[in-house]
């Protein structure tokens, strides 16, 4: 597989993974040959680029779930690009509410984990594709922590709108690769500026304010170090922060290398004066990290798969060395105390390389 920019398109490369237009609507399913229709549709779409497969390379697997994942992801970021700029101009909703009963129908509900794949972000919709990540996430941990459905309402609602603020960045700052601590201080000077917007549009829901209003106090802290102590501190702005910073960690976009999901999940978990440690647990909960048949590379140079989660910790699974089928419980701590997860293997668009072969050949059922 191959990632080609999009003015590098050539009619006749083989599409990895499909494309749709703004409603939703299938253009080009996997595996079909690029026209120089689907090219001009490209350009039009504003999107970096695709992935391609090679010549020989065969379609690589993805669930229901997967392609459902991605279809919802590409019509809803259009959405929220033109709520967001309605909101900004005019202090009114158009599609919100539709919008929000979408994303809680879809993800605040399941009753299992997903895989929740990043895709490529451009300049021109990495706000809009942040703010769905961040309320498909806030829907999902809302579920789990059993909060009820009005809260959970205000915390996707919240999620959508808490970057508002971020439409009125110069570019030249909000496009840097390497941005200063004054930078970093402009940005969140014009996001405390979009609570303005916020409270405007929401004046009979003044909760979606007071969330997204905390959420800023909370962040600014994270950055600073300084501990989330404050007991007034509502729910919906805690399951934002963590949201928020889980999706900003992994982002694939042009400013720099993404952390992986377990550089990310390892480093909320470490640091609980912060992070509310029951709002990452329901991250845990809603999202596959470390499933079974997952490849791994860990500490010590070995890499395997990974046969079974642990319940109690998990980074600390059951691994199966490739090297000599040896079988590793992490969990473990007095024989394996020294041995952790460095990162999951990839595939190029950003997929955890999975090995079910090996599981079924270990007797594991999936």
């Amino acid at each position: 597989m191959l990632f080609i920019r999009q003015e590098n398109l050539k009619v006749g490369m083989r599409l990895a993974k499909p494309i749709y237009n703004k409603k939703g609507v299938l253009l080009y399913e996997r595996d079909s040959k690029l026209t120089s229709q689907g090219i001009e549709s490209v350009k039009n779409f504003g999107i970096i680029g695709l992935y391609i497969l090679e010549p020989a390379e065969p379609v690589p697997p993805m669930t229901e779930d997967d392609i459902e994942f991605e279809r919802f992801q590409m019509v809803s970021s259009f959405i929220i690009q033109d709520e967001l700029k309605v909101i900004k101009e005019n202090h009114k909703q158009s599609q919100l509410q539709t919008l929000t009963a979408s994303v809680i129908k879809g993800y605040g509900r399941l009753d299992r984990k997903i895989n929740f794949v990043q895709n490529l972000r451009s300049k021109e919709d990495k706000l809009a594709k942040h703010s769905l990540n961040v309320a498909m996430l806030a829907a999902m941990m809302s579920h789990k922590l059993n909060i009820r459905l009005s809260e959970q309402n205000d915390a996707v609602v919240a999620a959508i709108v808490h970057d508002i603020g971020k439409l009125d960045v110069p570019p030249e700052i909000i496009d840097k690769k390497d941005r200063s601590a004054e930078d970093e201080r402009v940005i969140m000077s014009f996001q405390k500026k979009g609570e303005a917007d916020i409270e405007s549009t929401f004046l009979s829901t003044p909760s979606i304010k007071r969330i997204v209003s905390q959420f800023n106090k909370m962040l600014e802290n994270a950055r600073t170090g300084t501990p989330n102590d404050n007991p007034k501190i509502v729910m919906g702005a805690k399951i934002l922060l963590v949201a928020n910073d889980y999706d900003r960690m992994t982002a694939m976009d042009d400013t720099g290398e993404p952390r992986s999901e377990i550089s990310a999940l390892r480093f909320l978990m470490d640091n609980p004066s912060i992070y509310d440690q029951s709002v990452v647990d329901s991250l845990i909960q809603s999202i596959n990290f470390l499933a079974p048949g997952t490849c791994v590379e860990l500490t010590n140079g070995e890499k395997g798969l990974v046969l079974a989660e642990n319940p109690g910790n998990i980074l600390e699974p059951m691994i199966l060395c490739f090297s000599d089928n040896r079988i590793i419980d992490l969990g473990q701590k007095l024989i394996y105390g020294d041995i952790k997860i460095k990162d999951m293997m990839k595939t190029l668009d950003n997929r955890c390389v999975m090995d079910h072969d090996s599981l079924r050949k270990m007797g594991v059922n999936i």
